[in-house]
C-alpha cells in the first residue's frame, strides 16, 4: 500500500463527504478501501487455482434528516463519487425517515491512534506460494502411507487499507493483513476413508508455522479419525476443542448483538446485570492488541474502542451495539459496529491434558457440522466428530454423532477452559469443558 493509494483514498472519502453537503445532505459518511491479494492452492503435485485480487470501493451513506440512503462504487474518479452521492441523495430524498437514523455521536469518534501493528505485507511471488504450498501437502503425504488423497494445500496473502470519514470531520485510516497456510488430506484403510485439516493464520507472515508442519499436523489429525467407533445415546460431557471453541462464544455475541435485542429474537432478550455463566468465567473485549486479528482502534461508524468486560463473574455486563441499535434500545454505541474486537475468555490455568484427566470420561469434540442453532430460544443441536475420552486418556475416534441442549445450559454448565488459546481468529478461547450435553447416535 502506497502514500498515494492512502491520499486517494482520502481524497474520496473527503470529495464524497464535500458532494453530500452541497447536494443537501444534513450528514454524511464515506469509507473508501483498497485491498490486493494472492492465493493459490495446489492438489497432489499439481496447481490448482491462482487467484489475484486488486480491489477498490467506495461506500457512502447520506442522510436527509433522519432518511438516509446508501450508495458504493468501484470507481474513485471524482465523476463517478459525484455521481454515487448524487444516487443517494436522490434515493434519500423518497426515504422513511426513521428516528434512530443518523451518524454515530460526534462525542464517540475516536481520538487516538496508536500502532496496533496490524500492517505487515508479505512479498511473496506466485512462484513461491506454489513452492510453499507443494512443500506442504508432500510434508501431509510423507506422514504415512495411508494419506491416500489430498483436498489441496493453499497459501494465501491479502493486505488492505480502508478510510472512513463523515461530516463530524472525523477520519480515520485502518490498514491490515492477513496471511494463511492450509492443508486438506485424506486417509484411508481397509475399514474406509477420513478427512481432517489444519491451518495457521497470522497478520505478519513471520508468525506463521511453517509449511511442512502444517502438512504433518494435517495429516496427523486424519489418521487419527481412522477406525472410528459408534458410540451409545446418552448423556455425558463434552469438551469443545480449542479450535472450534470459539463457535460456542460467538453464539454468545449474536445473542447480545443490538440487532437480535431490539427485534426481541434473543435467548438472552433482558439478561443485563444477570447471571448467565458460572463465577469463574471472564470474557471481555481486547480491541487493542498488537497484530490481533480483530484489534481497531475505531468501529466502522469512527467510535473508539475500548477494552470492556462483557462478562464478569458469571454476569452479562454489556451489550454488542453500533449506534443505530443503541439508539432503538435507549443506550449508548459499544464501539461494535462491523462486530465485536478479539473477545477473550480468560482460562483456568490448566493444560489442556489437565482438562481431559479432571473431566474424566467423556466427549472431545474436534469438528461440529450443521445449522442447528437457535438464538431466539437458544437451542442447540449440531452434527460432530471427535474422540471418546476414558480415564482422562482419548481412547479411540468416534463420528456420526449429534450433541444437543441449550445454550443457557451450555454457558452454566463449564466447568473449565483450557490455557491452550486459539489465536487464529477473532475469538480467543481455549479448549472448554461442559459438564453435560445429550448425545445420539
Amino acid at each position: 500500500m502506497t502514500s498515494s493509494d492512502s491520499s486517494a483514498l482520502q481524497q474520496a472519502a473527503q470529495l464524497a463527504l464535500e458532494e453530500a453537503k452541497q447536494q443537501g445532505a444534513t450528514a454524511a459518511e464515506a469509507a473508501a478501501s483498497h485491498s490486493t491479494g494472492l492465493s493459490v492452492t495446489v492438489r497432489q503435485g499439481d496447481v490448482e487455482t491462482l487467484e489475484y485480487n486488486n480491489d477498490t470501493s467506495l461506500g457512502l451513506t447520506v442522510y436527509m434528516g433522519n432518511s438516509k440512503a446508501s450508495a458504493s462504487t468501484a470507481d474513485l474518479s471524482p465523476q463517478a463519487v459525484k455521481d454515487a452521492v448524487t444516487a443517494a441523495c436522490g434515493i434519500a430524498k423518497h426515504t422513511q425517515a426513521d428516528p434512530h437514523a443518523g451518524l454515530a455521536d460526534a462525542a464517540l469518534m475516536a481520538q487516538d491512534f496508536p500502532d496496533l501493528s496490524t500492517y505487515h505485507p508479505w512479498d511473496v511471488t506466485a512462484e513461491q506460494a506454489i513452492e510453499i504450498a507443494m512443500a506442504c501437502e508432500q510434508a501431509g503425504f510423507d506422514v504415512d502411507e495411508r494419506i491416500s488423497n489430498s483436498e489441496g494445500a493453499s497459501v494465501s496473502s491479502h493486505q488492505g487499507e480502508r478510510v472512513y470519514a463523515n461530516s463530524h470531520g472525523f477520519i480515520g485510516e485502518s490498514r491490515g493483513t492477513r496471511h494463511s497456510l492450509s492443508c486438506a488430506l485424506i486417509s484411508q484403510d481397509d475399514k474406509g476413508m477420513q478427512r481432517d485439516y489444519w491451518y495457521d493464520l497470522a497478520r505478519d507472515a513471520q508468525d506463521l508455522v511453517s509449511a511442512e508442519s502444517i502438512g504433518r499436523r494435517a495429516a496427523e489429525n486424519t489418521l487419527a479419525r481412522l477406525n472410528a467407533k459408534p458410540i451409545t445415546t446418552g448423556n455425558y460431557p463434552v469438551v469443545f476443542a480449542a479450535d472450534i471453541a470459539p463457535s460456542l462464544f460467538n453464539q454468545l455475541t449474536s445473542a447480545i448483538r443490538g440487532g437480535a435485542l431490539y427485534r426481541q429474537s434473543s435467548f438472552l432478550l433482558d439478561h443485563l446485570g444477570k447471571q448467565i455463566f458460572p463465577d469463574t468465567i471472564h470474557i471481555h473485549e481486547q480491541p487493542h492488541l498488537s497484530k490481533g486479528l480483530g484489534s481497531a482502534n475505531f468501529d466502522s461508524e469512527g467510535v473508539a474502542t475500548q477494552s470492556r468486560d462483557i462478562i464478569q463473574d458469571g454476569v452479562l455486563q454489556g451489550y454488542v451495539l453500533d449506534s443505530y441499535s443503541a439508539r432503538k434500545l435507549g443506550m449508548a454505541s459499544t464501539g461494535n459496529a462491523g462486530g465485536v474486537h478479539n473477545l477473550t475468555v480468560d482460562h483456568h490455568g490448566l493444560s489442556f491434558e489437565q482438562l481431559l484427566q479432571q473431566m474424566g470420561t467423556g466427549i472431545l469434540v474436534t469438528e461440529t457440522m450443521g445449522m442447528g442453532i437457535n438464538i431466539v430460544t437458544g437451542d442447540y443441536s449440531q452434527g460432530a466428530a471427535g474422540f471418546w475420552v476414558e480415564n482422562g486418556e482419548i481412547q479411540y475416534p468416534i463420528d456420526e454423532f449429534t450433541i444437543a441442549s441449550n445454550l443457557r445450559e451450555m454457558f452454566m454448565g463449564i466447568q473449565a477452559i483450557a490455557d491452550n488459546i486459539e489465536l487464529r481468529g477473532n475469538t480467543r478461547t481455549g479448549a472448554v469443558w461442559i459438564d453435560k450435553m445429550t448425545i445420539a447416535a
